[in-house]
């Protein structure tokens, strides 16, 4: 399967060289469109695989777009550019850029690179995924305990006897125990 490239550049002559070498490498250039386009728009039209970015340095506008459109819609993205300092590459990095390569382009690094940036990529998408799961069940063990909290107030239980009453509830009623949990913490709220 040939990787659907969505390749940004304003300049026409550069761009053409970095497309033939896309095509050369096996890949299919999917759009070829300027900075100033709706490019939110256009990943979103497109669907690429990846999205490649040539130009001189990246200015803020452009890492604006590319932290926008990686929130919504994610993508390895790789930055080909002639002009770097420390700041600029820590942005682009924040913005999710997978990969910034200095002094534009060789044809014979061009595999190489997209493959590091979509293995990076992925790396990166397991960690944030990993790190969304972790998020949410810190959030449904601090509902549980608050369940908890409630049953053993009203109920004058152990917190053992109060999680024990949780989990028959869930069991009685085919629910998971954050969602009896929850339920829980909503009567109460009712009647306070």
């Amino acid at each position: 399967m040939n990787l659907r490239v969505l390749l940004i550049d304003h300049e026409r002559g550069r761009a053409a060289i970095l497309e033939h070498a896309l095509i050369d490498s096996g890949y299919e250039v999917v759009a070829r469109v300027a900075m100033h386009d709706d490019l939110l728009h256009k990943v979103e039209e497109v669907e690429p695989d990846i999205v490649i970015v040539d130009m001189k340095s990246p200015d803020r506008n452009i890492l604006e777009t590319i932290r926008s459109f990686n929130y919504v819609q994610p993508r390895p993205i790789v930055i080909f550019a002639e002009k770097s300092d420390q700041v600029t590459i820590a942005e682009a990095v924040k913005a999710g850029v997978s990969a910034y390569v200095v002094d534009g382009f060789a044809p014979n690094r061009l595999n190489p690179i997209i493959e590091a940036a979509i293995a990076r990529f992925h790396e990166f998408q397991s960690l944030r995924s990993e790190l969304e799961d972790t998020k949410n069940k810190l959030q449904d063990r601090k509902q549980i305990d608050k369940a908890k909290g409630i049953l053993m107030k009203q109920k004058g239980v152990s917190e053992e006897e109060a999680y024990q009453a949780l989990r028959k509830m869930a069991m009685d009623k085919n629910l998971k125990i954050i969602d009896v949990s929850r339920n829980v913490i909503s009567v109460a709220e009712l009647l306070n």
